[in-house]
């Protein structure tokens, strides 16, 4: 069994996010951020006969659900990339307007509990973070090689971490003993940098 058949998903406020989106059932949708597949299917319910939904995900595993789904309904097309390329993938393909697009932003909660993809730091998993598993650099790569300096502002800008100098320089003095590779050790290295007063409030 596949990790996209394996894996549930609940839609947040499907109903009223595709209420609010679907005017024109004859018209042409995109979903950005298919994930499992719960808006898209519920966007074709609503749709007649010659509609149309093109969906992105930058995510295989997404991408696989998407392929599945396209097996028992034509009217959708599936692109394995990044909403952000959306505009010139429907030039594309001849669609120069469409009625509405959907955005579900975020990371779902499938890949946060599937420690392999290295999203979580309940569980020890290989330290990836990519969303998308075609691209080669992945978080180990990037924290073994990134300066104290970028990474301290990543931390800040990103993480709002007030202690993002002090965890980027715990970061750049552990990978000189050995690299970072685990979801993990780099919890417990986080944990360790901040100061423990600060860790219980809230």
């Amino acid at each position: 069994m596949s990790h996209a058949q394996q894996a549930q998903h609940e839609t947040v406020l499907l109903n009223e996010a595709v209420d609010a989106l679907v005017h024109n059932p004859a018209g042409v949708y995109v979903d950005g951020t298919f994930g499992r597949g719960g808006h898209s299917k519920k966007i074709l319910s609503c749709l007649n006969q010659s509609g149309r939904l093109y969906v992105f995900d930058k995510d295989p595993q997404a991408i696989e659900a998407a392929i599945a789904l396209q097996t028992t309904d034509q009217r959708m097309t599936w692109i394995h990339g990044s909403f952000a390329t959306m505009v010139e993938q429907l030039e594309q393909r001849q669609v120069h307007e469409v009625d509405g697009v959907l955005l579900d932003l975020g990371v779902s909660s499938v890949q946060l509990d599937t420690p392999s993809r290295g999203f979580s730091f309940l569980e020890d998993g290989p330290l990836d973070m990519r969303m998308n598993l075609a691209q080669s650099l992945t978080a180990a790569d990037w924290l073994n090689q990134a300066d104290q300096a970028e990474i301290a502002q990543v931390i800040k800008e990103f993480g709002e971490e007030r202690f993002a100098k002090r965890i980027a320089s715990a970061i750049v003095t552990a990978r000189t003993q050995a690299p970072l590779t685990r979801t993990l050790q780099l919890a417990e290295l986080i944990s360790k940098a901040v100061p423990k007063k600060e860790k219980h409030k809230h």
